[in-house]
């Protein structure tokens, strides 16, 4: 705002009316985006004088596009249509067929909020042609959405559930060809394009369709990773998208071929427009009549098309076939044998948070996958979701253990107890879990099913997305660079989050004990553990350590950091460019996340986990918050005496430390009691019971290949 207001000055001063057009309707829209619209008004009605007093129809259809779209937020739907209809007319006098198609497809928006839905299907569908015609893949994967959208709101779901499938994986292939979505797309339809997907595995679970909603949860993921990063490239297995049934595909082939038919006419007349009508040849003029008339008759029967009696059967045919036995037995075996070649006795845990439930899906090694609708709504689930936390992290709450344990239950109740039989049927050992939104702020170890905690009965192994995990396994001997940050105290402000950091005590005696559990340990502590000696060393060893202080911040990825000893920073972006290809796991010992209670939908930590395996680390061990004593010491040495006495997987290791933490009893781990740990009191009653509260053992996740 306040670079726009200071080009607007100077433009006043330099008397540059037409520069002033632009500025003023930029400045409209930032009102538009804070929903201040009467302001935004202001500055959309000075804009459109200049534009019209210089006659830039493109400028002018522009702000005329711009201030349609704000009667529409406002739900003023007449004057957003008046508004819309003059910036349609003079986008197609000028012939901008991206203009034409951006206002088409908002002026279908406002149809549908007036429930005019016909005539929002046909706005969307000449949108889509034009989209097509000229290939802004963009717009057209926000069109096929909101016909989705459209479908959905009138009970049509099958067919729904097509063009929300072409809007995903339109999304994917753009992902695909490194391109990414424009700015526009990005900064209006971000959190829109991540809700397409939440809509179609919607669509598909309410019809049991759940091998196709694991593929979009699993491209949720990578959605909402894109949403932050903003820089989130698919791959081989997400570029396919989502795959088409038998009777999705001639559905698909027929209505695609009374599309191409208009936008093949579309192009041909286009060409014949070029010329001006005095420069025509009578056979290019009566051309130019003949295709205005043939496009007439083909839009018309496009635009019938998805009520016609054809369509109707196929959708009547998806609803009567739809189901389990329309699996794809290719995707099915690929991913069972998947889970078979871990040899961990694994399972896979989606949980989709929906407004009036939770949906869990479970993919085991042997069955067709599972779903399990939960009645619990979003509101009631978040809060839960607060209070289990509170329970966890609070202070005064480690006076007694009893309110994570019946917070715990909740929890238990809604996301594991609706699948038990199925964990005991699938011999369950490791559950590989894809958490979804505020989720990812507690830590499914955690749960209690009313006798022992979750952790107590399988290994956890979060994932970003299953698409991007490489969860083969790759042996090699722990070295390791430990990092320590433990005395010293530093303040700084990032964007509007202050901080103040002190060395961690025990964070000295933490990477101590590590090397001498793993002799090939090089420590780095305070002003020598600094960001270039790390960068400079990390290349060269399997694991990295930092006892330091990390921050996941809700925002932008530049806000979240890792500090180190001397008090320099790396944020996520930097973290991107990491040399971490050796690296078989890296371990932040003291991170924080939720800070100050603001609880966003967890995308800080999952975009943290992404960014380390795109720079090559196989998986990463953090913490949900900092644990101010020796509780992380006891953790992490029992971590590391696990993974090297007793070969043990990550995943697996982390649970005999989490569970040696429960009850007292190291003798599991390859070494008799504390691991190097003094304890406060000789007492063995009372070493068992100083580190039992989950607030002590819980904070760790596994995010990767936990093998």
């Amino acid at each position: 705002m306040q670079f726009f207001q200071q080009a607007l000055a100077m433009e006043k001063e330099i008397k540059d009316r037409q520069s002033q057009g632009t500025t003023l309707h930029s400045i409209g829209n930032i009102y538009v985006s804070l929903k201040e619209y009467d302001k935004a008004l202001q500055f959309f009605d000075q804009a459109l004088l200049i534009q019209r007093e210089f006659h830039d129809k493109y400028g002018e259809s522009f702000v005329l596009h711009g201030i349609g779209s704000l009667y529409n937020n406002r739900g003023d739907y007449t004057k957003a249509l008046e508004f819309h209809n003059q910036a349609l007319a003079i986008r197609t006098e000028i012939r901008n067929k991206a203009g034409q198609g951006n206002t088409l497809t908002n002026i279908g928006i406002t149809y549908s909020n007036l429930k005019e839905y016909s005539k929002a299907l046909a706005s969307y569908q000449q949108a889509l042609a034009l989209h097509r015609e000229i290939g802004n893949k963009d717009w057209e994967g926000v069109t096929l959405a909101n016909i989705g959208s459209l479908l959905k709101i009138q009970n049509q779901s099958e067919l729904a559930i097509i063009f929300y499938k072409q809007s995903v994986n339109v999304t994917e292939a753009i992902r695909r060809d490194i391109r990414g979505l424009s700015d526009e797309i990005q900064q209006s339809y971000t959190e829109k394009v991540a809700e397409n997907y939440r809509n179609l595995a919607n669509l598909l679970l309410k019809q049991d369709r759940i091998l196709e909603a694991q593929q979009v949860l699993d491209l949720l993921k990578v959605q909402e990773l894109d949403d932050y990063l903003r820089n989130v490239r698919g791959n081989e297995q997400t570029s396919q998208g989502i795959d088409y049934l038998p009777q999705e595909k001639q559905l698909l082939e027929q209505y695609n071929t009374k599309l191409t038919q208009v936008v093949q006419l579309g192009k041909e007349l286009e060409q014949i427009q070029t010329i001006s009508p005095e420069n025509r040849t009578p056979q290019q003029e009566k051309r130019r009549q003949e295709i205005e008339t043939a496009q007439r008759q083909v839009l018309r029967e496009y635009l019938d098309f998805i009520n016609s009696p054809e369509i109707l059967a196929l959708s009547q045919q998806l609803n009567q076939t739809t189901g389990g036995e329309n699996l794809n037995p290719k995707t099915l075996i690929k991913l069972q044998d998947d889970l078979k070649k871990l040899g961990q006795d694994a399972v896979i845990l989606y949980p989709l948070i929906l407004d009036d439930r939770l949906e869990l899906v479970l993919v085991t090694p042997y069955a067709p996958p599972i779903r399990r609708p939960v009645a619990v709504k979003k509101e009631e689930l978040n809060r839960a979701i607060t209070e289990f936390r509170s329970a966890l992290t609070q202070p005064n709450k480690r006076i007694s253990i009893k309110p994570a344990q019946t917070t715990g239950k909740q929890l238990y109740d809604w996301l594991i107890k609706p699948i038990e039989t199925a964990l005991a049927e699938a011999n369950t050992k490791t559950i590989i879990y894809a958490p979804d939104g505020q989720l990812r702020y507690i830590p499914l170890a955690a749960l209690y099913d009313g006798n022992q905690w979750l952790v107590q009965k399988y290994r956890i192994n979060n994932i970003t997305a299953l698409s991007l995990t490489d969860l083969n396994k790759k042996d090699q001997n722990p070295k390791i660079l430990a990092g320590a940050f433990t005395q010293g105290n530093y303040n700084f402000q990032i964007g509007e989050n202050s901080f103040s950091f002190s060395g961690l005590s025990f964070a000295k005696k933490e990477v101590e004990t590590i090397a001498n559990t793993i002799p090939n340990t090089t420590q780095i502590i305070d002003t020598k553990f600094t960001s270039s000696e790390t960068l400079a060393q990390m290349s060269n060893y399997s694991i990295l350590h930092f006892a330091t202080h990390a921050a996941f911040v809700t925002g932008q990825p530049e806000e979240s950091f890792i500090l180190f000893g001397n008090g320099d920073r790396a944020n996520f972006r930097d973290v991107e460019t990491w040399p971490l290809s050796n690296a078989d796991l890296v371990v932040l010992s003291a991170c924080e996340t939720g800070l100050g209670g603001k609880l966003g939908d967890g995308r800080e930590i999952l975009g943290f986990g992404y960014l380390m395996q795109q720079a090559g680390a196989k998986a990463t061990m953090a913490s949900l918050w900092t644990v101010d004593d020796g509780g992380t010491q006891v953790l992490m040495n029992g971590f590391y005496t696990a993974l090297t006495n007793n070969n043990s997987t990550k995943a697996e290791a982390l649970r005999q430390a989490q569970i040696a933490l429960i009850t007292g009893d190291y003798s599991g781990l390859g070494e008799e009691r504390g691991l190097g740990v003094v304890p406060r009191d000789d007492s063995e009653s009372k070493m068992a019971q100083e580190f039992i509260h989950p607030y002590y053992w819980a904070s760790f996740i596994l995010i990767g290949n936990g093998l």
